[in-house]
């Protein structure tokens, strides 16, 4: 869940907004960079021109109709809950939804270099973006929290993934390359607390046994996820939710991107020497999937399990100390939350 959060730009919080910052890298790999021709067509779209260019293609009526389609597909999701969102509320939803991207694009347009040696690849500034959408970020989820049911906030990334699934279909494979950042950037900040993160890193100095235990194990979070998502496919190839089988890709990325997000709160919690985030925050929503798409209990105790495993396997015995009151706190939450809603397994 997304809180207001303000950026003190100490040594240490700089240490992690550059950490964080690498989350949103662009992948140059989707393009070939090995002749003269395609550097300078990535080149041509990166620069202001070519900015104002993929904006202009996405026209606020192509991002309203995105805004509307992803909405409809978020609803069928979770159809099995009558009238989740009335008219009304669909309709307030989208507007603000709308209003998102459309405030990205004008920082997407803003932080373009000014020629092709400035040309920025990748998000320039993550504290300044984060502080940009912040606002409307905020009010979007509000409408959300304010919905006649409560579950309607379980499927806010849902509907921006749709969302960015949509406008990607929009864009060359230059434009999606630069704007792919941005957009994966929007779905992760309503979920994923590393802002929270960076911030409470001011209360650690630079050299301290917890903040290096935090930046060595921030960079590696997506290999973590990727490795503790195979293991699950190997427990459960053959398991099926709402959204369809693990192995599906859409399934696979929001399984990643909420693995990515477990290990946010973990570090939020480590750093804060708090469960209560995870308590208060990440367990309720969690409870919403787990009944919104037809998530097996079991599969969230296993993901839990695996998940504490591998991240502990990754340190030494001296950080392994640290790090288990917070990685065996996510266990025991769900645990406890599992035998409270008996949950068989």
């Amino acid at each position: 869940m997304l809180k207001t959060s303000e950026v003190v730009k100490t040594p240490s919080v700089e240490r992690l907004l550059n950490l964080w910052a690498q989350r949103y890298v662009p992948e140059l790999s989707l393009v070939s960079l090995n002749n003269s021709s395609s550097y300078g067509s990535l080149l041509e779209a990166s620069s202001p021109q070519g900015r104002a260019l993929t904006a202009t293609k996405l026209k606020d009526s192509i991002l309203n109709s995105n805004c509307q389609m992803a909405l409809i597909q978020a609803k069928s999701l979770y159809s099995y809950i009558p009238n989740i969102l009335d008219l009304n509320e669909a309709r307030r939803i989208t507007q603000f939804a709308f209003r998102v991207y459309k405030k990205l694009l004008q920082i997407y347009l803003i932080q373009s270099g000014s020629d092709a040696s400035s040309t920025v690849w990748g998000i320039p500034a993550i504290a300044d973006l984060a502080y940009a959408l912040e606002p409307i970020l905020m009010v979007f989820q509000e409408q959300h929290i304010a919905s006649k049911d409560w579950r309607a906030l379980g499927f806010m990334t849902t509907q921006l993934n749709f969302s960015n699934r949509l406008i990607e279909k929009k864009l060359t494979p230059d434009e999606k390359v630069l704007l792919a950042p941005y957009l994966k950037f929007v779905e992760e900040q309503v979920a994923m607390p590393w802002q929270r993160v960076c911030v409470t890193a001011a209360s650690y100095e630079l050299g301290s046994p917890e903040l290096k235990l935090v930046e060595q194990m921030m960079p590696a979070s997506c290999e973590i996820a990727k490795t503790v998502f195979d293991k699950l496919l190997e427990w459960v190839p053959n398991h099926h939710s709402r959204r369809g089988e693990l192995k599906e890709a859409n399934v696979t990325h929001s399984c990643l991107r909420d693995l990515n997000m477990f290990q946010a709160y973990i570090w939020l919690c480590f750093l804060n020497q708090s469960i209560e985030p995870l308590e208060k925050e990440l367990l309720p929503l969690c409870v919403m999937v787990v009944e919104g798409v037809g998530i097996k209990w079991e599969l969230t105790q296993k993901w839990c399990e695996v998940l504490a495993l591998e991240m502990e396997s990754r340190v030494t015995q001296e950080q392994k100390v640290m790090l288990r009151p917070y990685t065996q706190g996510m266990c025991e939450v769900f645990w406890k939350e599992r035998d409270r809603l008996r949950f068989g397994i």
